[in-house]
């Protein structure tokens, strides 16, 4: 199976300081793939660079191919607007707009143009079912988002980069500001998506990678240590710094 998203020899800068240390790593088409690591260690930076939410810091500089099924996304022909629709991002912490929950979800939707109230209907449905929060918001979707709790805020977020059907889902710690209730839910929500489409999930949490993804990858002070299959990376890493990392020797 071909890869879906192919990075070589990726560096990025922050000024003088080198945060990407030549990141060559790749990802199949569908799935979860979890970026593991210590904190400050690259792997929110390289999530980043998969929808160029970088270039919107002053002073970066990224060298290195990366390519989202088969386009060269740093490419000048590039729309980065089109672009983040097809790789979506989902935040550490949950973002709604201050809008209802209808408007909230329908917001790709309309900045791309579409205006048929059926269409939005059902994308709205369709999203929030996959995002695991239909039966809690279906009879008040003129409420406002704000007013829900965190973790129906997030799974909003979730169905609001679902709805414009998006090839790529990068979620950076999305579980991090939650309950274990609200973080269970979401982990279960992915692994009921996970056949649609590609996601890489950064996470501080070992056990929330070794649960539901598939292949992980391991990052220190800005390199790529280790990737391959989550279960293979957990119980045999072919690297001693996986290992301890892994064990809780350190991070």
């Amino acid at each position: 199976m071909d890869d879906f998203i192919t990075t070589k020899d990726v560096h990025l800068y922050y000024g003088e300081k080198e945060a990407l240390k030549g990141i060559t790593l790749s990802f199949p088409n569908k799935g979860i793939n979890a970026l593991i690591g210590p904190s400050g260690c690259g792997k929110s930076t390289y999530l980043r660079t998969l929808n160029r939410m970088n270039d919107l810091i002053p002073g970066v500089k990224i060298t290195g191919s990366i390519m989202i099924n088969g386009q060269d996304i740093y490419s000048p022909k590039t729309d980065t607007v089109d672009l983040r629709k097809k790789v979506g991002m989902v935040f550490q912490q949950p973002n709604p707009f201050p809008f209802s929950i209808y408007e909230n979800v329908t917001y790709g939707l309309r900045i791309a143009g579409v205006k048929d109230k059926q269409i939005l209907d059902e994308r709205v449905e369709q999203s929030l079912k996959q995002a695991a929060v239909w039966d809690e918001v279906k009879d008040d979707l003129r409420k406002s988002a704000l007013s829900l709790s965190g973790g129906q805020q997030q799974r909003v977020c979730i169905a609001r980069v679902l709805a414009v059907q998006p090839d790529v889902v990068l979620l950076d710690e999305p579980t991090s500001a939650l309950d274990p209730v609200s973080s269970g839910l979401i982990e279960d929500m992915l692994l009921t998506i996970r056949d649609k489409y590609t996601i890489v999930i950064v996470t501080h949490n070992l056990q929330q990678a070794s649960r539901i993804s598939d292949k992980t990858a391991f990052f220190l002070n800005g390199e790529l240590i280790e990737a391959g299959k989550t279960k293979n990376l957990f119980l045999n890493p072919e690297r001693q710094e996986t290992d301890d990392y892994i064990s809780g020797r350190f991070g």
